[in-house]
């Protein structure tokens, strides 16, 4: 066993005070039976994952494994344990199990997490977004940090440069997309499919879905719990006709609940750009919209800092949230801080107006907007070659 392996107290089964009823198991026996133990939280069998290091078996009938978890406290532990215990007394030749822990390396770890979303997008559910599509989910830890603002600018951003960017609004309770972007027409049906409200911008197109473009006024609350919301986001993915996109840029509720599961479910080709404030506070709470796309196995795109310094019109900055909460993020999950938005009344004004300040201004956070935008296309996350991938084929 490797050095940095836990060893357990090897677990006698039942009715072992006689020798075994049949040969001992080889070692390929056992790696067939571990076949049938599935990582709940990476959805495939620890074999396949890499877990099983090493097999070995004494003519006894002793067993002795070692796994190789993700992470050393990984919360799953008793339970991986209690199934490879399980599978294994299965065979008539098996006398005791010990179970010995490991830790991935950052590397193996990453491989883990790939295999596992490619697993996911296997038996991913047909939706109406094409494959060709980008799909960036823009998530936070909390409310208040501007995210559906930094969502309505960078799609727009992104129009701006002759793309055709989607936008769904999937903050279900919340949406405020429609006001941002001055959108106010009814989605409607048309044979059987819901067809997304279209604002050109530039050279490039929106399509924008929300539920705020369902109900009958701004004002109105929806009561939706649980289930409802996993049902209206899996709606909008399977019923809108959405068409060919380079982007869909999906507006994220604050927190990790129920329409972010249902989103890896769906889309598990998805990745995540997450908005922070230059405060440390936020920055540790943010942490966690970062774990939910590391257990949903979810690309983290990078970091965007919302509200970094307010300069007044004397040109004296402040900092009025704090610093270094959007580097320290990016640093922590360790990704590219993809740009800092400057506070300015622009950005809200444009947003009460539904003009958004990366489309009609030319100030610094305009500026910001579109830098951002602009390392998506170059370099973070850049439209997907229609021409050349096979799943359109």
């Amino acid at each position: 066993m490797s050095d940095s392996s836990t060893p357990e107290v090897p677990v006698r089964l039942p009715g072992s005070g006689s020798e075994p009823t049949a040969p001992p198991p080889s070692v390929d026996d056992v790696t067939g039976l571990l076949r049938a133990v599935v990582d709940p939280e990476l959805g495939a069998d620890i074999v396949e994952l890499g877990m099983v290091r090493r097999v070995d078996v004494r003519p006894s009938g002793d067993v002795r494994v070692e796994v190789a978890l993700t992470i050393a406290g990984c919360p799953l532990r008793a339970q991986i344990r209690s199934d490879v215990v399980n599978r294994l007394e299965s065979h008539n030749g098996v006398r005791s199990v010990q179970v010995d822990w490991g830790e991935m390396t950052s590397e193996q770890r990453s491989d883990v997490m790939a295999r596992a979303r490619r697993k996911a997008a296997d038996n991913a559910p047909d939706t109406e977004v094409p494959a060709a599509t980008r799909v960036l989910a823009v998530a936070s830890g909390k409310g208040g940090v501007g995210k559906s603002s930094v969502t309505v600018n960078v799609a727009a951003a992104l129009a701006s440069r002759g793309l055709t960017v989607g936008v769904l609004d999937a903050d279900i309770w919340g949406f405020s997309v429609p006001r941002m972007l001055g959108v106010e027409d009814r989605l409607v049906a048309h044979e059987g499919k819901i067809h997304p409200i279209e604002k050109k911008v530039g050279g490039g197109l929106l399509k924008i879905v929300s539920t705020g473009l369902i109900v009958e006024a701004e004002e109105t609350a929806l009561m939706w719990r649980g289930l409802m919301l996993t049902k209206a986001v899996e709606q909008f993915l399977r019923d809108v006709r959405w068409g060919g996109m380079d982007y869909l840029l999906v507006d994220l509720p604050p927190g990790t609940g129920d329409v972010q599961m249902g989103l890896s479910r769906l889309l598990p080709r998805a990745e995540m750009i997450i908005v922070t404030t230059p405060a440390l506070a936020a920055q540790k709470v943010a942490i966690r919209a970062a774990d939910m796309a590391r257990r949903s196995y979810l690309r983290v795109v990078g970091v965007i800092e919302n509200m970094t310094a307010f300069t007044c019109e004397h040109g004296t900055t402040y900092e009025l949230f704090g610093s270094g909460g959007g580097g320290a993020l990016a640093h922590d999950v360790g990704v590219a801080l993809l740009g800092q938005v400057p506070m300015e009344t622009a950005v809200a004004a444009g947003g009460d107006n539904g003009e958004p300040v990366a489309i009609a201004g030319t100030s610094p956070a305009a500026e910001a907007f579109c830098a951002i935008a602009d390392l998506l296309i170059a370099q973070a996350a850049p439209p997907f070659d229609a021409a050349s991938c096979t799943a359109t084929a």
